[in-house]
C-alpha cells in the first residue's frame, strides 16, 4: 500500500456538526452583576463615618470627633476604596483614613479563647492592604477561636507621620479593643497584634512605646485613660524598620514587653530580614523570653516581581508552594505554646514569663 493510500483523508464535518449544534442553540442568558459590593459611606459636614468592609464588621473610631489626636479640618472626608479587578466585592486596599477605626469581627462562644488579634495591614504607608493583611485573616483565626479586629490607621501620602499618627492608631487600638472586652467576649490578658511590612513596623513601635503612649495620654477626661496600651503579643511578619533600625533612637525596652513572633524571607528579602534581625536581636540580647523567629530561604517581599512576570503575593497566600506560604502554621505553634489558645480566663504561658523576667529584671 502506497504512502498516500495509507493516510486517511481529512474532514472537517466533525467540527461542522458541533458548531452547527452551538449556532442552534438559543443564546445564554447573560451573567448577573455582582452584588453586595461593599461602598464607603458619603463624605458629609460631620466625621467620616467608617462601613465595615466584611458582613458583620462592628466598626468602632478610635477617637472621638474633637480628639487633639486628629485633624480637625480632614475627618469629614471619605475613605477611598481601591477594588480588585479580578475579584467583585474584594477590597484590596483603602486610603484617605482621616478617622481611624477598628473592625471587630468576633467567633462563636462555644470556641471563643477569648485572645483578640488587631490586623495591621502593609502599603508602604501608602495603601492600607486589608484584604490579603486584614480580611483574609478573619476566617483563618476563626478556626481556632480567635477575634480579629482590622486596624484602619492613617498613611504617610495623606499627610499623616506614620512613626508617630500611624503608632499612636496602632497603641489606641489596643486601649480601645481591651476596654470592651468585657462586651466583646474578650480576654483582657490575650489582646494583641499581628502586622505586615509597613503594619509590622507599627505593630514593632507598639511593642516598646506603650508607656510613653500611656503617659502621655492619661488625661480623666479621655474615656480610655487608665486602660492599658500595652500588647500581649506581637506579630511582626516581614517588617519596616523597628525603633532599633540604625540611625533611630533606640527607646528602652519595658520589662514587660510582650512576646513576639517574627517571619520574613531572608536573602530574597534581605532588607526586610535585616529589620527583623534588629528586632529579634534587641530583645535577645535583654534575654526577653519567648521571641521567636523564622527567615525563609526562599522567600520575597509581597509585590516584588517574579520571573515569570507575576509579582509575589503576600498574607496567607501558599507564595508558589514554597515552605514560606506557610508561616502562620507556625504561628498558631508558637502562639498555642504560649497559651493563648486556652480557655479564656487562664493565665498564659507567656503572661507567666513575662512577669518572671520582668520580676528578675528589677
Amino acid at each position: 500500500m502506497s504512502l498516500m493510500r495509507s493516510i486517511r483523508p481529512l474532514t472537517l464535518a466533525p467540527a461542522l456538526a458541533v458548531c452547527s449544534a452551538l449556532l442552534a442553540q438559543p443564546a445564554r442568558p447573560p451573567l448577573p452583576a455582582p452584588m453586595a459590593i461593599p461602598k464607603p459611606a458619603p463624605a458629609t459636614d460631620a466625621p467620616y463615618s467608617p462601613q465595615p468592609i466584611l458582613p458583620g464588621g462592628v466598626v468602632v473610631p478610635l477617637y472621638a470627633p474633637n480628639s487633639p489626636m486628629l485633624k480637625a479640618e480632614r475627618i469629614h472626608e471619605a475613605e477611598q476604596y481601591n477594588m480588585s479587578r479580578a475579584v467583585p466585592a474584594r477590597i484590596s486596599n483603602i486610603v484617605n483614613i482621616h478617622n481611624p477605626s477598628i473592625e471587630a469581627h468576633l467567633v462563636e462562644r462555644g470556641i471563643n479563647t477569648g485572645a483578640a488579634v488587631i490586623l495591621v495591614a502593609g502599603g508602604g504607608h501608602n495603601t492600607l492592604n486589608v484584604g490579603s493583611e486584614g480580611a483574609d485573616f478573619v476566617p483563618f483565626f476563626y478556626n481556632y477561636g480567635v477575634n480579629t479586629f482590622i486596624l484602619r490607621n492613617r498613611l504617610r501620602r495623606d499627610g499623616y507621620v506614620p512613626q508617630v499618627d500611624g503608632v499612636n492608631d496602632a497603641l489606641q487600638a489596643i486601649r480601645v479593643v481591651r476596654a470592651y472586652a468585657k462586651e466583646w467576649n474578650l480576654d483582657p490578658a490575650k489582646i494583641g497584634m499581628m502586622g505586615f511590612s509597613a503594619g509590622a513596623e507599627l505593630t514593632a513601635a507598639a511593642a516598646v512605646l506603650y508607656p510613653e503612649f500611656e503617659r502621655k495620654n492619661a488625661d480623666p477626661a479621655d474615656p480610655f485613660s487608665g486602660v492599658s496600651a500595652r500588647p500581649d503579643f506581637a506579630g511582626i511578619i516581614y517588617p519596616g524598620p523597628s525603633p532599633f533600625a540604625p540611625k533611630r533612637t533606640p527607646p528602652p525596652i519595658p520589662r514587660d514587653v510582650p512576646p513576639a513572633f517574627i517571619a520574613c524571607g531572608a536573602s530574597g528579602d534581605k532588607v526586610h530580614a535585616i529589620w527583623a534581625m534588629e528586632y529579634f536581636s534587641a530583645m535577645l540580647n535583654l534575654g526577653v523570653p519567648n521571641i521567636e523567629m523564622h527567615l525563609y530561604g526562599n522567600g520575597r517581599h509581597p509585590g516584588d516581581p517574579l520571573p515569570d512576570g507575576s509579582r509575589m503575593s503576600g498574607g496567607l497566600t501558599d507564595r508558589q508552594n514554597i515552605p514560606f506560604g506557610s508561616w502562620q502554621a507556625r504561628f498558631i505553634d508558637w502562639f498555642r505554646d504560649l497559651g493563648f489558645l486556652h480557655k479564656a480566663g487562664v493565665q498564659t504561658k507567656a503572661a507567666e514569663d513575662v512577669a518572671a523576667f520582668a520580676a528578675a529584671s528589677k
